[in-house]
């Protein structure tokens, strides 16, 4: 291996500026990304009359929440197309390119016409806007759950990934902050005319931020190592579909573990406020305040839970969260559907939401740590994206499909089924926490003696070759 190969070695106190550097940069325009992703099912309440016409609230909703999943659907294409970029030209030239995208959508949704100005026109161009959204965060989530990752030091891995769900989490709880001033200073009648629209304007100015700190960012150590390295062994296939069929399994689990998580991730989140709303008879106002100090405490609890994965482990977090997924969904959202005041809701929303860190905090670590650095980000990004389309994009859609029926109690047994099959999925699969991401931790553990103890140094996968981060660090 010739010396360019290997990034040089930079003091500790550099090293621990640089990552810091990374958390805040990746940390903040996911913030963004995500803030102008959840605004919208966070003002679909007062916009979803001014692009479709009619007397039933129920119908409105469930058309917005269509649009909302139909953004879905573009995030495995989004997936694909950025996290090959990811791999082949760097997670920062990605990361900057998804938060122009979202700038641009945000924008199309600000000026949108309503039915009144252009008939479906306006449905249209909020279709586009959350096409090209989905195709930004399908490339988003994998850029920066792989940078995050990487960017980290080895033992506070699942801590650094945590901040991906973090700032997740503020993206939207800047949305309902939004969301609560607006309500405080505008009446109904103002926001559902053109108040709805504030947000989407910040969201764009936001994102012309972020869109400059990100070009400001180091590209990560491991990426640099594997670009140096395929330059001279003319590594085309890096980031490609032919090389990730090599790791279909790894797909597959990723594809596995996120079912379950991201339908009670939005079920919690995107929808709560809905619920309460519609089924518990909550004031807009009230519900909007319950789901903002759940978030708000949730994101606190992001680290803590990261941490504790460093020490004891990604599966035990994961399978008490598919447990208390699995059994505790339906006597959860019941009781929400019966709360009758603000305390009794944010506890319940709380307990759910605890139960859901067992995943949100460590599943982006899980993820980047079951593939290679060639094909890291196209590896979490595609399967992810595709469980997303199908789970978690029509989570909100499903719920109001049932509720509409008139079977909105089948929706819990729904979110539970889904929690079941991660949870077989947790069980079976082995532990990532001591993969190694890169050539030089590889041959750390094999100078240690430690080397088959970690699933991604030296471990043979189920057809008798070398786990993927051996085979990285062979090549």
């Amino acid at each position: 291996m010739s010396s360019s190969a290997v990034p040089s070695p930079v003091p500790p106190g550099d090293a621990r500026g640089k990552r810091r550097l990374a958390l805040v940069g990746g940390s903040l325009g996911n913030l963004v990304e995500w803030y102008d992703w959840f605004v919208y099912a966070s003002f679909a309440i007062y916009f979803a009359d001014s692009f479709f016409p009619g007397d039933n609230p129920t119908t409105q909703l469930m058309n917005t929440a269509g649009i909302f999943a139909v953004g879905f659907l573009m995030r495995p294409v989004g997936g694909w197309i950025l996290g090959r970029a990811a791999d082949r030209h760097g997670r920062k030239s990605a990361l900057t390119l998804t938060v122009a995208m979202m700038s641009g959508a945000a924008l199309l949704i600000a000026v949108a016409p309503t039915y009144g100005q252009a008939g479906y026109a306006g449905a249209l161009v909020l279709l586009l806007a959350r096409l090209l959204q989905g195709m930004s965060i399908g490339g988003e989530y994998a850029a920066s759950a792989t940078y995050l990752t990487e960017a980290s030091a080895r033992n506070r891995r699942g801590l650094g990934s945590s901040f991906q769900y973090v700032s997740m989490t503020c993206g939207q709880l800047l949305g309902l902050g939004i969301l609560i001033t607006l309500q405080h200073t505008l009446t109904n009648t103002q926001l559902k005319d053109w108040g709805w629209r504030v947000p989407f304007v910040f969201g764009a100015l936001f994102a012309v931020v972020v869109f400059w700190l990100r070009r400001r960012l180091q590209e990560t150590d491991a990426f640099r190592e594997e670009s140096s390295t395929a330059e001279a062994h003319d590594d085309s296939a890096r980031g490609t579909l032919k090389a990730l069929w090599q790791y279909r399994r790894q797909a597959g689990l990723v594809m596995a573990l996120t079912l379950g998580g991201t339908v009670a991730y939005y079920t919690y989140t995107t929808y709560l406020t809905k619920y309460l709303v519609g089924s518990a008879g909550m004031a807009k106002n009230t519900a909007t305040l319950v789901s903002f100090t759940a978030l708000a405490l949730f994101a606190v609890l992001q680290p803590f839970a990261g941490m504790l994965s460093d020490r004891i482990g990604r599966r035990p977090l994961l399978i008490t969260f598919a447990v208390g997924c699995t059994v505790g969904t339906y006597p959860i959202m019941t009781a929400l559907g019966s709360a009758s005041s603000y305390w009794s809701a944010l506890g319940l929303s709380l307990l759910a939401l605890v139960i859901v860190t067992g995943y949100t905090s460590i599943n982006a670590a899980v993820k980047a740590e079951l593939f290679p650095t060639r094909v890291r980000a196209l590896g979490v990004a595609l399967p992810y994206a595709v469980a997303n389309a199908l789970f978690g994009g029509t989570a909100e859609y499903v719920a109001l499909w049932f509720k509409d029926a008139g079977h909105e109690k089948m929706f819990f047994w729904y979110v539970s089924g889904c929690a079941l099959v991660s949870l077989v999925t947790y069980v079976l699969m082995p532990d990532t926490r001591h993969a190694a991401l890169s050539r030089a931790e590889a041959d750390a553990d094999g100078a240690g003696g430690r080397g088959e103890d970690h699933p991604g140094a030296g471990r043979a996968d189920e057809h008798g070759q070398p786990a993927a981060g051996a085979r990285d660090a062979a090549r």
